[in-house]
């Protein structure tokens, strides 16, 4: 009897320890944000975070700080690995196509490339995972934003909540506007800046008062499919959707000729079609250049460069596919751990203290905080920990900068719901029918885009050059593809 009752007591023990186990290994979960979950696992999960950027030094003494946060709401730590802004695109190609497993990646328009890697299924379908883990994102997160970012229908990263619109600006060296008494007002295209530009190049001998490199672009007044190609619809086209060789349009050519005349008469800098982001910026020696623009970008661009800048509006603000795909986060389809990733970018845009967090470093070491929604940055965030903010999520609930203006995200509000939709959001062209004629197309842009953006060459010889190359290369067989598929989609909107 005594043996019986031993062997009765064993077994209980075990099948209770089997219950905690199974209890400890599953159990019930939370939505995430809201605490700690019931049965989180003694040992939390690691989250491999690929981010972009020039690697810091303090980024882990970080991460440890935002672990112990993540650890105790949701189970997990984060791990972030930084790759430069020149390597990300090459690296983290290699570990997708290698299958190499992470958890979280930095994706847009023009780094890992949001649309491509969506369709070749690098990227988690995370539909399913945004409703069930991800209700926070939902309501905080533009509409705009998430509809745009869809692919064919579905979701495959999240966007960040910041400037939706893109728009142009001209951006002035606010030290040449006082010495010059320059009115920058009256500066609304390209061509209204003949006078000031030859007023501050009469006056400093050796300057270029326009800021370009291989990179630079002047405001183009079309909605363009792919960015490396010149087929665009026009922004007033809203409704025929006509696809048309952007490089064979009169104003266009009229750009094009401006920017020449500029050029040849020693505005723009000789080497500007193979510059890459020249010294001008960090000795003040430019007078103005065209960046795309976001509610108060004036004091932080004065902030980051160290001397007081302006700007007046050259563009209308539009919301295009690249815009609203300029800066996501993605969950990797190899993910060992797909749902608490999607709990972590939950949590990321919604909890304050998280945000800020990644975002400023930790406190009396990379800021001090002056009151409840503004921190001050102390030297070490610079030298340690100097990410870009716009790669880290919502921008909406971000402490703010002695300079920010109080309502700083009330106009950012403001000027994402007062933008226009350019003609192509939401249109994403499947580039399977063309493959060989696109890479062939990639090298005709690499040869010309460079040269006649920057007015280096005559625009009357070499635009058409430039399309006859282009055509040999296949545009038209491209463009009519696209016109097709773009029909279609039109026909669905309907």
């Amino acid at each position: 009897m005594a043996k019986a009752k031993k062997w009765l007591m064993m077994t209980f023990c075990l099948v209770m320890v089997a219950s905690l186990v199974l209890t400890g290994c599953g159990g019930n979960k939370n939505e995430a944000g809201s605490g700690a979950e019931v049965g989180t696992p003694e040992k939390p999960v690691e989250l491999i975070w690929y981010s972009i950027g020039t690697p810091q030094k303090d980024v882990d003494k970080v991460m440890e700080k935002v672990s112990e946060y993540t650890k105790e709401k949701i189970g997990v730590t984060i791990k972030m690995k930084m790759f430069d802004w020149g390597d990300y695109n090459q690296k983290m190609g290699v570990i997708a196509a290698s299958g190499e497993p992470y958890d979280i990646a930095f994706t847009s328009s023009w780094a890992f490339d949001y649309v491509s890697n969506s369709k070749k299924g690098a990227f988690y379908q995370m539909d399913e995972l945004l409703d069930k883990y991800g209700q926070d994102i939902k309501k905080l997160v533009h509409p705009s934003f998430l509809e745009g970012a869809k692919v064919e229908g579905k979701t495959f990263a999240i966007p960040v909540n910041k400037e939706l619109p893109a728009q142009k600006v001209f951006r002035f060296n606010k030290k040449f506007v006082d010495k010059y008494n320059l009115d920058i007002n009256s500066v609304k295209t390209l061509q209204d800046l003949e006078p000031l530009l030859e007023k501050v190049k009469a006056g400093e001998p050796g300057l270029y008062p326009l800021s370009a490199d291989k990179q630079f672009k002047f405001g183009v007044p079309y909605d363009l499919v792919n960015e490396n190609l010149p087929l665009g619809v026009s922004l007033s086209d809203t409704q025929d959707l006509k696809i048309v060789n952007v490089l064979e349009q009169p104003d266009m050519m009229k750009s094009f000729e401006t920017m020449h005349d500029y050029y040849k008469k020693g505005y723009v800098k000789k080497d500007a079609a193979t510059a890459q982001n020249g010294d001008e910026m960090k000795t003040g020696k430019w007078l103005v250049d065209m960046p795309d623009t976001q509610p108060f970008a004036d004091n932080q661009w004065s902030q980051t460069l160290g001397y007081p800048v302006v700007s007046v509006p050259y563009t209308e603000p539009y919301v295009y596919n690249w815009s609203v795909t300029g800066s996501m986060h993605a969950i990797s389809a190899n993910s060992k751990y797909p749902e608490q990733a999607m709990k972590f970018l939950n949590l990321l845009n919604s909890d304050k203290y998280l945000r800020n967090l990644v975002n400023n470093g930790i406190e009396g070491e990379h800021y001090k905080r002056i009151d409840d929604s503004t921190v001050e940055y102390l030297p070490a965030k610079t030298e340690g920990y100097d990410l870009p903010g716009f790669t880290l999520g919502n921008f909406f609930i971000l402490d703010k900068l002695p300079t920010d203006p109080k309502d700083k995200w009330e106009q950012f509000a403001k000027f994402n719901d007062a933008a226009k939709n350019a003609p192509l959001l939401g249109f994403y062209f499947n580039a399977d029918n063309v493959k060989t004629e696109l890479a062939a197309l990639q090298n005709v842009k690499e040869e010309f885009f460079a040269s006649l953006y920057t007015g280096s060459v005559d625009p009357k010889v070499y635009i058409s050059k430039a399309v006859e190359k282009f055509k040999a290369a296949g545009l038209d067989k491209v463009q009519a593809e696209m016109q097709t598929q773009l029909d279609a989609w039109k026909a669905t909107k309907k």
